[in-house]
């Protein structure tokens, strides 16, 4: 079997400019870091961002954001990180704010292949503008498309030679949907265990729909 274990160097030669990019973690909680470290380091420009969020102006992705690498993010919020404010505000990038449900859901629909589906949040607000309703048992619904990416970066606790990953704790988060709405997926995990070695009823992404796995710093 062809191994799945790459240097970050080479994670780098899947970054290019204009790519959409989802990066799970909550407030930089659950993103990888030296995989967005890679990614700013490659110098790659005009990128779109699909996050929860934009952390602070130092951790998470917030540094793609400070460096102008960013041309728009789509994220629930943005208050940790003044920046991503400011340039909103100054027309430096476009930010398209859903709210959090609402984003993992497209995120969960894009991964299993679906079409889109009904909500009644942001029914009568500026969520709406721009989106079809329907009238369903007489209550309005608003269509919400389901999003993808080009490549997916994700951190995981501990992962197997196969791409089997399991999380810890809160940073959990977004990581194993955002996995399954990419056309390629990056992990880095803080360990590497032999094939095997992580129980089954313990895996919670399954090493076939990850492409790459980061090999950790202390085993380059």
């Amino acid at each position: 079997m062809k191994t799945k274990l790459i240097t970050l160097r080479n994670a780098s030669g899947f970054f290019r400019d204009g790519m959409t990019i989802m990066v799970g973690g909550f407030m930089g909680v659950g993103t990888p870091p030296r995989l967005v470290e890679a990614l700013l380091d490659s110098g790659v420009r005009d990128l779109t961002l699909i996050a929860n969020d934009t952390a602070f102006v130092d951790t998470g992705i917030g540094p793609l954001i400070v460096n102008g690498r960013v041309s728009k993010v789509i994220a629930s919020h943005i208050g940790t990180n003044p920046e991503t404010g400011r340039r909103m505000i100054a027309k430096e990038m476009e930010v398209q704010l859903v709210p959090q449900g609402t984003l993992i859901e497209q995120i969960r629909c894009g991964g299993a292949g679906l079409g889109g589906f009904l909500t009644p949040t942001g029914v009568g607000t500026v969520v709406e503008d721009g989106k079809q309703t329907l009238q369903l048992d007489g209550k309005t619904w608003l269509l919400e498309r389901p999003l993808r990416a080009d490549l997916a970066l994700i951190r995981a606790h501990r992962a197997d030679p196969l791409g089997n990953l399991t999380y810890q704790l809160s940073a959990r988060n977004f990581n194993p949907l955002i996995a399954l709405a990419a056309d390629i997926t990056l992990a880095e995990p803080d360990e590497m265990v032999a094939t095997g070695e992580l129980l089954p009823d313990h895996i919670v992404t399954p090493g076939a729909v990850i492409d790459h796995i980061v090999i950790p710093q202390e085993s380059n």
